[in-house]
């Protein structure tokens, strides 16, 4: 087949065939289908095959591929110019959007990726405090940031920093707590007393599993935070614009001091943000001492689709709309017998084994070899899934309530087809 001899020359060229491991079709097996072309709900691979998209370009694609109004907005950027290096109108239409969307961001620097926006964040809260040290959570991923993706029992299980091409000293400057356990936070803060100069968190996990926070987690990191003198900083790269218009911070109430945005925020375009208090932010150069700079940040492709973006989330009944559809997607993926669904909002995951995901030791009881073949039944019957069972899958607004149907009836097939082909525990491993 085309698909597979094109991906055979990629891997000549390109590690893994693929510009982001992500893509890779490691822990599922066989050639991911070449894509290229993608409209409203549904994309098309070389051969001509058609899937229902449950992807979303890994979740910013809120709109469904192509939306009219996002399409002209870059069509008229790149006619006037794709790139200045200077200030822009645009820029300004678009600060004061996000803004208005997330409270807590009084100021906002953008940039061109959520890895992008996490790196800059810390170093504004570094600066902020005057302490080295990180918290984060293991089984939260933020990007290839090194002093992040270096530390934690996952590093560790792939050899330690150096074997990541990461710096030892920056990994041993990171702390790692448990999602959803206040308790081992408020352990590692009184362990490393004036140490800590922030905690960073996915408000709700997207890359082993979709776990919510537990009712009282996010209030009480936000309290642990102001007793010890720490800022507490939200990745919403998965979150921001997708599970509601200002992100996890409008649906769970609390407010962070940074912000990491990306993602949803252009609609399908290489683009981040970070912003939160402006005390924090002026700190960034060249009003402050931090520096972080791009030739591409705020490039007026990315920002006018963004506007555009934006201004079509904000529309009446748009996430009410997205719920509702979940909500029936959810109820009828829940009485699969085996399946395991989780969601918040229009972001879910699927898997096999635990009853319940709430942090990366339930994760790690995921059967992947069940999700594999699962994956692999899904995509001969049309619906492309991302190919790990640890990550999270999106619904647009373009699906149909008979697309959710579709994908019930032929996730109810390949479930048991894939409990069939793998019994027992060991299909875990």
């Amino acid at each position: 087949m085309e698909s597979v001899s094109t991906f055979r020359a990629l891997t000549e060229l390109i590690p893994g065939g693929v510009n982001s491991p992500f893509r890779a079709f490691g822990q599922v097996g066989g050639a991911p289908p070449i894509l290229v072309r993608g409209r409203g709900s549904r994309v098309w691979d070389l051969e001509g095959r058609e899937y229902l998209d449950l992807v979303c370009g890994w979740g910013p694609l809120l709109m469904g591929h192509c939306h009219p109004r996002i399409v002209q907005a870059v069509q008229e950027a790149a006619a006037e110019g794709t790139l200045f290096g200077a200030s822009t109108t645009w820029e300004l239409d678009l600060a004061r959007r996000v803004t208005e969307a997330f409270p807590s961001i009084e100021m906002v620097r953008f940039v061109n990726s959520g890895a992008e926006a996490v790196q800059s964040a810390l170093r504004v809260a570094r600066s902020a405090t005057g302490r080295p040290r990180i918290l984060k959570f293991e089984g939260c991923y933020h990007g290839h940031v090194e002093c992040l993706d270096a530390a934690g029992l996952e590093a560790e299980q792939a050899g330690g920093p150096l074997a990541l091409g990461a710096s030892p000293g920056a990994a041993a400057e990171t702390l790692v707590a448990r999602f959803n356990d206040l308790e081992s936070v408020s352990h590692l803060l009184a362990s490393h007393p004036d140490e800590v100069a922030a905690v960073l968190v996915e408000p709700v996990t997207g890359s082993m599993g979709v776990i919510p926070p537990k009712p009282g987690f996010l209030e009480g990191l936000r309290e642990l935070c102001d007793q010890e003198g720490v800022l507490l900083i939200f990745d919403e790269v998965l979150t921001g614009f997708r599970v509601a218009r200002g992100g996890a911070q409008e649906r769970y109430g609390v407010r962070a001091d940074l912000t990491c945005l990306g993602k949803a925020l252009s609609g399908g375009l290489p683009m981040g943000g970070y912003g939160g208090r402006a005390d924090l932010m002026r700190r960034v150069a060249p009003t402050g001492p931090v520096y972080q700079a791009g030739t591409y940040c705020g490039n007026p492709v990315s920002v006018r689709a963004a506007v555009a973006a934006m201004d079509l989330a904000a529309a009446p009944g748009v996430y009410d709309d997205l719920e509702a559809l979940a909500s029936r997607l959810v109820a009828g993926l829940s009485l699969i017998p085996g399946l395991l669904v989780q969601n918040v909002g229009s972001m879910f995951s699927l898997g096999f084994g635990p009853e319940r995901l709430e942090d990366h030791r339930d994760a790690e009881r995921l059967q992947t070899r069940t999700f594999a073949v699962f994956f692999h039944e899904m995509l001969a019957r049309g619906v492309y899934l991302p190919p790990s069972t640890f990550d999270a899958a999106c619904l647009a607004t373009v699906h149909t309530a008979e697309e959710v149907d579709r994908v019930i009836q032929a996730a109810t097939e390949a479930a048991q087809v894939a409990l069939e082909r793998t019994p027992g525990p060991a299909a875990g491993i």
